[in-house]
């Protein structure tokens, strides 16, 4: 269920902005666009993976801070990582964000997303919308989504289930595999569960 409520999360991100438009109003947009495909899509219903692959590709990389989620996951191993491994992170990380998410994507049973009222002083550059993910025979489950405006666009830098931080979340994991084996180990361990991933999907 975590996989599931996290990949509404990254439904915040869209293709193209909508100037002045802000934090608030990009999560339910982008969130109504793509639950409305998901909803439409008989493939997608289906599992067919590499339709719920491309629809989160498309929606999520464009707005979503992948490297500033990344500088945050791996905390002052980042710092220390040469250049040549701070991109080999981030494209495998983000592509085990995608895949998850894709996973969850397809599992979308109708649950409803209701958003709070956001308080935004004026001239922030930082956000963030708290919404409830309303499921049917179910608890109500709290989410909230750290965005932060870089030029005039939002960008998500953070999800939050119910206390529960995804950068926190997985800084924990990784920072215990980079303590024992070291980053380049956390890498090549990632990149196999992508591979893994990929070829079942195919």
């Amino acid at each position: 269920m975590k996989q599931l409520i996290a990949a509404f999360g990254l439904l915040l991100a869209s293709s193209l902005a909508i100037a002045g438009e802000g934090p608030d109003e990009l999560v339910k947009r982008t969130a109504d666009d793509v639950l409305a495909v998901v909803k439409s899509d008989k493939d997608i219903q289906a599992g067919n993976q590499d339709k719920i692959f491309k629809l989160a590709e498309e929606k999520i990389l464009p707005n979503f801070n992948f490297e500033k989620v990344s500088r945050l996951v791996l905390g002052k191993n980042w710092t220390k990582a040469t250049p040549e491994q701070q991109a080999a992170f981030q494209n495998e990380f983000k592509t085990l964000l995608l895949r998850t998410y894709a996973t969850a994507l397809s599992k979308y049973k109708n649950q409803v997303i209701e958003y709070k009222p956001l308080r935004l002083p004026e001239g922030s550059t930082s956000a963030t919308v708290k919404t409830s993910i309303v499921q049917q025979g179910g608890q109500p489950i709290a989410v909230d989504y750290a965005l932060e405006k870089k030029a005039d666009d939002w960008k998500v830098f953070d999800i939050v289930i119910e206390g529960v931080s995804l950068v926190t979340n997985y800084r924990s994991q990784f920072a215990q595999e980079i303590r024992q084996n070291g980053l380049d180990s956390l890498i090549k361990k990632l990149a196999e569960k992508n591979g893994t991933a990929t070829a079942k999907a195919n």
